[in-house]
């Protein structure tokens, strides 16, 4: 991890990390089809209303977002989550959970492929918070922000032709931040679950990042991510509660009115001690 984003995220009270049974997590959602046929993006909670297995197990959230333009992608995001959902019961606690969750990756990539044979994927972004730590792991396009004292962080990486030819241009001696962004297939996935004849291009935390009272977590789809800059998400999550600032970047999309607007989807996820 980077010097900046560890110090960025180093708790200041070591006493609230000794006391997980005072963390509380409050969590809303929005999803629409946009402009689509049908719903191809799926999601998932699991122990976000439970807090006895909060405390316990911690909780999980993941966003997977089915690729349109090839086969069934409603089944390769539904297929995903299901998948994460299981590695995370079957999760050692007591192990390395950041290494178990890129593994969870491997694991749905493999039953999306097995199912689509190649010819269908999701991409992915999914996160566990455990006593009051943040690990998380994506694949593809799909966003992961966090909202700190008023600043709005992208905490994992986007897998596209774009970001691709940008990392070669980069390690080729070539400093120019604008490399890959006219590329005929700039937007084009190098990293989804369901990709075979390549490894799979997993991004994410190698330590935990620790959270903070009044941490807010978001996790979406290209349609929320895509569409909306962090400016205005900013704007829709200054509110008094999760509710309402997914109710404000739903009212955001829509303003935009876009003629192609993809699936939607949006966690949001505010952390408490």
């Amino acid at each position: 991890m980077f010097g900046w984003l560890k110090r960025l995220f180093r708790r200041k009270d070591s006493a609230a990390r000794r006391q997980p049974g005072r963390q509380r997590i409050q969590v809303a959602n929005i999803q629409g089809i946009g402009a689509r046929s049908r719903q191809e993006d799926a999601f998932a909670f699991a122990n976000a209303l439970d807090e006895k297995r909060y405390t316990e197990r911690g909780m999980m959230f993941c966003v997977c977002d089915g690729m349109g333009g090839m086969r069934d992608g409603k089944l390769a995001s539904e297929t995903a989550v299901k998948s994460f959902r299981e590695s995370f019961i079957a999760m050692n606690r007591q192990g390395n959970l950041s290494q178990q969750l890129k593994q969870s990756f491997h694991i749905a990539s493999d039953k999306v492929a097995a199912l689509l044979g190649g010819n269908g994927g999701s991409t992915a972004v999914v996160g566990i918070i455990y006593q009051g730590q943040l690990f998380f792991a994506s694949t593809g396009d799909s966003f992961l922000y966090l909202l700190r004292d008023s600043k709005l962080l992208r905490l994992n990486t986007v897998h596209n032709m774009a970001h691709l030819k940008y990392l070669e241009a980069i390690r080729n001696g070539q400093l120019d931040p604008s490399t890959g962004r006219n590329h005929a297939e700039a937007a084009a996935l190098t990293g989804f679950l369901g990709l075979t004849g390549y490894t799979l291009a997993v991004d994410g935390t190698t330590d935990p990042l620790p959270l903070r009272d009044g941490d807010i977590l978001l996790a979406c789809s290209d349609g929320v991510g895509g569409v909306l800059s962090q400016t205005t998400l900013i704007e829709a999550m200054m509110a008094p509660t999760v509710q309402k600032m997914c109710s404000n970047i739903e009212q955001r999309i829509e303003a935009y009115a876009r003629p192609h607007q993809d699936n939607y989807t949006a966690l949001v996820i505010g952390y408490n001690q």
